[in-house]
């Protein structure tokens, strides 16, 4: 083994075990978050954690089998975190704030159009 492939195997090892570190400690911000907003960012971040320790898989074995894998993870990351922002955004509405355009604005908010 040259110095180039032990130096290549150090780095991998290094950068899956703290991918691990990390998930430990996301999961435990998932299990103790304070609100709901703190558990969706986790979980978010847990799925990029997922995507890097894909990619770390990918480079042990120096296979580009995973890469399809890594976009799929990542759209799901995506489309969950965009879900969860939209619920989030109407639970927090208030429940007399106007819906749509044209309505006027919110309660409290002086109209100087008149």
């Amino acid at each position: 083994m040259s110095a180039a492939e032990t130096v290549d195997q150090a780095l991998l090892t290094t950068a899956a075990v703290m991918i691990v570190v990390a998930g430990a400690l996301v999961l435990y911000r998932i299990w103790r978050g304070p609100s709901m907003l703190d558990r969706a960012m986790a979980l978010d971040v847990f799925a990029a954690l997922m995507i890097a320790g894909i990619g770390v898989r990918s480079a042990f074995t120096r296979d580009a089998y995973y890469f399809p894998i890594m976009l799929v993870v990542a759209f799901l990351g995506f489309t969950g975190s965009v879900g969860i922002a939209r619920f989030i955004a109407v639970r927090d509405r208030a429940p007399d704030s106007p819906t749509g355009p044209g309505q006027g604005p919110g309660p409290g908010v002086r109209d100087e159009r008149r």
